[in-house]
């Protein structure tokens, strides 16, 4: 599941490059002549009918890019409802055990405290 979704969002990131490059390309509205990839090149690259060409990249484009990224939703929602109790468990730590120092210059060692059991509490 893991490789399948690693390999959507890099063809997701693809996609929105794409998409990106498209939009620039196009002619804005106001037709100033002057977009902002040059809109001689896209004349040049897809002839005269550039807008509809340009137009219908973008559409379709939005609507890879809408799928995917419900797809990808989706299926990390699957990963996680799917996902077993060992894997969503923390780690445990082991704290590593406690070494006496050596007592320094002749003092004896430090032996360990022991509270007395508490009284129970009055209500």
């Amino acid at each position: 599941m893991s490789l399948i979704i690693t390999l959507l969002t890099l063809a997701l990131a693809v996609v929105s490059f794409l998409l990106i490059v498209v939009v620039l390309m196009q002619k804005a509205k106001s037709d100033g002549g002057v977009a902002a990839m040059g809109g001689g090149m896209a004349e040049s690259a897809f002839g005269a009918e550039t807008g509809n060409v340009l137009v219908t990249a973008t559409k379709n484009l939005a609507i890879i890019f809408f799928v995917l990224t419900f797809v990808l939703y989706s299926a990390h929602i699957y990963r996680f409802k799917h996902q077993t109790a060992v894997e969503s468990k923390l780690p445990t730590v082991v704290a590593p055990a406690v070494v006496p120092a050596a007592s320094p210059a002749g003092l004896p060692a430090a032996q360990p405290v022991t509270l007395p059991p508490s009284a129970p509490a009055k209500p």
